[in-house]
């Protein structure tokens, strides 16, 4: 049995019920709820869309970019998932911490992408910052699998690029840094 797919419990619902520890409203043991309210409960665990950050980290003219150790494979901008509790503020610093060990502070929210196919894992919400580093190198870690500060005229071609990040980064040189840094 597999926890993580929709399919498998439905199919094995009767195993799923005997072994499942959630408990449902007013302390009903689980296997006591209708199987359309369980199902309801797993399509908004499995297929509701998730929430992350990325970060476009400004380092004097260049952007820190990282190539994932992790499919999808490719560069990207730091980032990751928002943990329960957690601000986007808050999480797109943690993450950025995280895999290339800077300190950043928040410039601006740039923008939220939310194509459901912007991810080939899942659909997936993506709020980006600008975030800017003052001092002090990036170093991968993390799911960094290598950290590279990239220019304009360098960037990687959009083959070489995971998720959406070539679009952000597009639209970040046309919208946004040439209105702010002439």
């Amino acid at each position: 049995m597999n926890p993580y797919d929709y399919d498998d419990i439905m199919k094995n619902w009767d195993e799923w019920v005997k072994y499942y520890t959630m408990k449902g409203y007013e302390d009903e043991p689980i296997s006591s709820w209708p199987r359309d309210a369980f199902e309801t409960l797993l399509e908004a665990l499995f297929y509701a869309p998730r929430i992350t950050v990325d970060a476009i980290v400004e380092l004097g003219r260049g952007i820190v970019l990282i190539k994932r150790k992790n499919p999808p494979y490719g560069w990207a901008l730091p980032g990751g998932f928002v943990d329960y509790g957690e601000s986007l503020e808050d999480a797109v610093i943690r993450e950025v911490k995280e895999e290339i060990s800077l300190d950043v502070k928040i410039v601006d929210q740039f923008h939220t992408y939310s194509k459901p196919d912007r991810d080939p894992r899942h659909h997936i919400i993506s709020t980006v910052f600008v975030v800017r580093a003052e001092v002090d190198f990036p170093k991968a870690a993390d799911d960094a699998k290598e950290v590279e500060i990239w220019y304009p005229e360098t960037m990687p071609f959009k083959y070489e690029m995971a998720f959406d990040h070539y679009q952000i980064l597009e639209d970040y040189f046309k919208l946004w840094r040439y209105n702010h840094h002439g």
